[in-house]
């Protein structure tokens, strides 16, 4: 078996912020903060920036190009994840006494199956530079609550209005919801929902990109760039 090379660098050549390539895009890092399913920043994010290869960041554009024509923006999560992160999330995941935001994001998901489920991993498409997090936006860009350490935490597969105050359209669960609701494909969300998954699922085929079907949020390239190479330079 062939072991993946690892890098670490500043800015690894080939990779860019995204707001250089595309400044229109809204980036709500939430592993550079406290509103994650850990609680805290996570390793390797020393800034709320997303940085992306440059063919990333290129498809992720052209699918911004698109969709502003319907009115919408992206708004990116996550892009490229430094493989310290992925090593803090695994870890995290090995603490079965840490439960601080499972009323939001797992509220009924064993902790101890989060590994077998395919919610966390030992490695990453992030790291490879191939995957991004994104959902829409109407592009008159709604407010949306600020979250701030220690607030009361609500169920993100509650309706939109009821969790979390994103500005995100109705996409049938909040962004990093352990649970079978997050399933692209899941028939237990609102109609509106399936609408709006469908329509971005359409979207980044079209650029090249593939779901994850667990996630709605997550895509990845069909054709990386690394595809051997998982980074581990920090996000500044």
């Amino acid at each position: 078996m062939t072991v993946p090379k690892t890098v670490s660098s500043p800015l690894f050549p080939g990779f860019s912020y995204l707001e250089d390539i595309d400044s229109t895009i809204l980036q709500e890092v939430r592993y550079a903060g406290p509103h994650n399913f850990i609680g805290r920043p996570i390793d390797g994010y020393e800034a709320a920036r997303c940085v992306v290869s440059d063919k990333l960041g290129q498809g992720i554009a052209a699918v911004q190009e698109e969709v502003r024509k319907d009115n919408y923006t992206l708004k990116v999560y996550d892009a490229y994840r430094p493989l310290r992160s992925v090593v803090n999330f695994a870890k995290w995941a090995m603490d079965l006494e840490d439960l601080l935001m499972k009323e939001e994001f797992y509220p009924e998901i064993n902790k101890a199956h989060l590994f077998d489920l395919g919610y966390i991993g030992f490695r990453s498409q992030h790291s490879r530079g191939c995957a991004v997090d994104l959902t829409l936006v109407p592009l008159t860009i709604p407010d949306q609550d600020t979250y701030r350490s220690g607030d009361q935490l609500v169920d993100a597969r509650l309706p939109k209005g009821q969790r979390f105050n994103d500005n995100s359209i109705e996409m049938g669960t909040g962004f990093d919801c352990f649970d079978e609701m997050s399933h692209t494909a899941c028939p237990r969300i609102s109609e509106e929902a399936k609408k709006n998954r469908a329509y971005l699922t359409k979207v980044m085929e079209t650029h090249g990109f593939e779901n994850y079907e667990k996630e709605w949020w997550h895509f990845s390239l069909k054709d990386e760039p690394f595809p051997e190479t998982y980074f581990d330079f920090p996000v500044r």
